[in-house]
């Protein structure tokens, strides 16, 4: 049997991709491809690993990039896609046809501070733990099923920069445990037909 295919989805440095392409032999699993919106750093970790990325820039239009996010990702045949790092809300038109099979990482405890500024909301809100959640992916923001979760402790004097640093630290670790537990099949993809996803 072959390995899964993956397809990472990043916006970034790509430290959270760096981490999976990393783990890749562990894990088992062949990462086809990287997309991206942008030329940022994961594009050129992407070369330099030898796998083939993919820049899709948001222009005005927004249904014809999820329309071309889609092509794209059909064309790799993923069995599993994660978003790591990567700072686009999926449409109707990625999520409707890969819906179970998109995770997503993020720095807070969902469901609390969800969106784009989890860190910064976090530390503003005055909370004593915060973290990491991956998640998977549905149409909401940030609303997807919970998969696994890592406490992160917010320290007197702390910054968005440096709790976020250490947020990051353990969100590699647990995206990489999450893939290795959903390609063994202990965690199962989720059936948005009738919700039975439990591990």
């Amino acid at each position: 049997m072959s390995n899964p295919r993956i397809v990472v989805l990043a916006s970034g440095a790509g430290s959270l991709f760096r981490s999976l392409i990393d783990a890749r032999a562990s894990l088992g699993i062949d990462i086809v491809g990287l997309i991206s919106d942008a030329q940022v750093p994961a594009v050129d970790i992407a070369h330099d690993s030898g796998i083939p990325a993919f820049v899709i820039p948001v222009g005005s239009d927004r249904a014809q990039w999820n329309s071309d996010l889609a092509s794209q990702l059909r064309s790799l045949a993923p069995d599993l896609i994660v978003s790591a790092g990567f700072m686009r809300v999926l449409g109707r038109t990625v999520v409707d046809e890969f819906e179970g099979r998109i995770i997503n990482t993020h720095p807070a405890l969902l469901p609390l501070f969800p969106g784009a500024h989890g860190v910064r909301d976090a530390l503003a809100a005055g909370v004593k733990v915060t973290g990491t959640t991956v998640h998977f992916v549905d149409a909401g923001v940030d609303t997807g099923r919970i998969i696994a979760q890592a406490e992160v402790p917010v320290l007197d004097g702390d910054t968005e920069t440096s709790l976020h640093e250490r947020i990051k630290v353990q969100e590699r670790a647990l995206l990489v445990e999450v893939v290795g537990e959903i390609v063994r099949g202990h965690i199962q993809y989720d059936n948005p037909e009738n919700g039975d996803s439990n591990e």
